[in-house]
């Protein structure tokens, strides 16, 4: 139970790799406020087994890539819970095609979900914790964003800001004993991966090292890590879940 008291705030907690995390975080004894902007049957679900788990959480819907939610949401987290403890920037999406075929609102609505998010978020939780003298923020990038990916262009450019977003703003807030780090993951199995054919997911396993996909909680275990005292002296840094392909 490593996370016992702590109140984490996770955004596009309720499905895919963000949902692993809160099962993780509730099993780890966090108190949860899940973040999610459509649906709402998937969400309940979500709550539902936090609570079966004996965990406490709460759902908040809406859209964290508009900077006056985002703010609003943080203000009602803090008057709801008492405070916020956890940042996990998870919110994301991708869309595969080729770059020339991109128009200016494929650019904005990947930019604004994948990184301007986490700006938002994070420039609004960081005041509180900050004040509080601890803190600790885990942004979810990709291996993408290091390696770069042929027809995700855009999801690999916004994973990129990411990590040298994580890797500045680190350096910024260590004085304020707040820690900033992110995980990077391979190909796991999500909806988000759900496309792939049946010979392009074979091709990605005959690359990986470790020959298969990995899962949501197998990253959710290194997010909590990263969200315990056990990475106390950890920061600034983006570590690989990806099987051994980097």
């Amino acid at each position: 139970m490593k996370l016992v008291g702590k109140v984490a705030l996770i955004t596009g907690g309720t499905r895919g790799i963000g949902k692993s995390i809160a099962i993780e975080f509730a099993r780890q004894g966090a108190i949860l406020a899940l973040n999610y902007v459509n649906d709402d049957e998937r969400a309940e679900e979500t709550l539902k087994e936090i609570k079966e788990m004996g965990a406490y959480g709460i759902l908040i819907k809406g859209d964290v890539s508009n900077y006056n939610f985002a703010s609003s949401m943080i203000e009602e987290i803090i008057k709801t819970l008492g405070k916020i403890d956890i940042l996990v920037n998870n919110a994301a999406i991708s869309k595969v095609g080729l770059f020339m075929d991109m128009e200016e609102c494929d650019y904005n609505s990947i930019m604004d979900i994948n990184f301007k998010s986490a700006y938002n978020t994070s420039h609004n939780v960081i005041k509180h914790m900050i004040g509080n003298k601890r803190g600790n923020i885990i942004n979810i990038s990709s291996m993408w964003g290091n390696l770069g990916a042929s027809c995700e262009v855009l999801y690999s450019s916004s994973k990129g800001a990411i990590n040298s977003f994580t890797k500045s703003l680190a350096k910024e807030l260590a004085p304020s004993n707040i820690r900033v780090n992110a995980v990077a993951p391979g190909v796991i199995n999500t909806d988000m991966n759900a496309w792939l054919s049946k010979e392009e997911r074979e091709e990605l396993i005959s690359e990986i090292p470790l020959g298969r996909l990995g899962n949501g909680q197998e990253v959710a275990k290194v997010v909590t890590f990263l969200a315990s005292e056990d990475s106390s002296y950890v920061t600034g840094q983006i570590i690989n879940v990806d099987g051994g392909l980097q």
